[in-house]
């Protein structure tokens, strides 16, 4: 009896320690900015998000780069997102994401391969984003890869980087592209570009194409099959109209 009495005062003790925390300490635990562990010796890949992102843009090529970490004998990919805010970021179709970096404020790890997925408004008002073009500028420098979907390519356009290479955009907005940049090497008929290092593509869901494309590039083909195949995807690198640069 004096054993479960001693036990159940014990209990009482620790609730009533977890009760009477302070309201302010609950929060700032609650609320305290959780950074993504990123794993040593793998490609930091950053997804670069704003309100307004297109979710397949984003998510498809996240998926494919974040299941590298389930193949073994490879350089994988630690993968995370990048904003201009610690709130969430809503995409186009509603989703709500909470950013791994801020940019503006946060020390943000060198980027490997840099993700532009396309945005709603990355045709007008993202263009005027200067700290968020001069982002793109800087992680561009030391990239091994700086990757596009849709219209994502109108951000590298602007930040400058696709002036001496080949590029691509979605369909639709191809002759749009050429109306703003007209002395770029815009290409059509192509799901995407590989010129450098950089690789753009049409968008949608040929995101998925253009991710095991750069898989299959770093990787090789078994890979890229393997990474298609748990993604219920029939990869062959022939079957889809791209453009590499050589």
């Amino acid at each position: 009896m004096k054993k479960i009495l001693l036990l159940l005062t014990f209990t009482l003790c620790i609730v009533s320690c977890e009760t009477n925390q302070h309201p302010a300490q609950k929060k700032t635990e609650l609320t305290q900015k959780q950074f993504p562990k990123l794993v040593s010796n793998r490609y930091n890949v950053g997804f670069l998000i704003m309100d307004g992102v297109y979710n397949t843009e984003l998510t498809a090529p996240f998926d494919i780069f974040q299941h590298t970490i389930f193949r073994e004998n490879i350089k994988a990919m630690n993968v995370f997102t990048v904003a201009n805010t610690d709130e969430a970021v809503t995409t186009f179709e509603g989703m709500r994401i909470l950013p791994d970096f801020n940019y503006l404020k946060d020390s943000v790890p060198k980027i490997d391969i840099l993700v532009v997925p396309s945005a709603e408004h990355h045709l007008d008002t993202d263009l005027q984003d200067k700290a968020m073009i001069a982002f793109v500028q800087k992680v561009a420098k030391e990239a091994q890869f700086v990757t596009s979907h849709c219209d994502g390519a109108f951000v590298l356009a602007k930040a400058g980087l696709l002036n001496n290479v080949a590029s691509t955009t979605f369909p639709s907005d191809i002759e749009k592209m050429r109306e703003m940049f007209p002395k770029l090497d815009i290409r059509d008929s192509t799901l995407f570009v590989h010129d450098g290092k950089y690789i753009t593509s049409a968008g949608g869901a040929r995101s998925f194409e253009a991710a095991l494309y750069l898989c299959e590039h770093l990787y090789g083909k078994e890979i890229a099959k393997s990474l298609a195949g748990g993604l219920v995807i029939d990869w062959n690198l022939e079957d889809y109209p791209h453009t590499v640069v050589k």
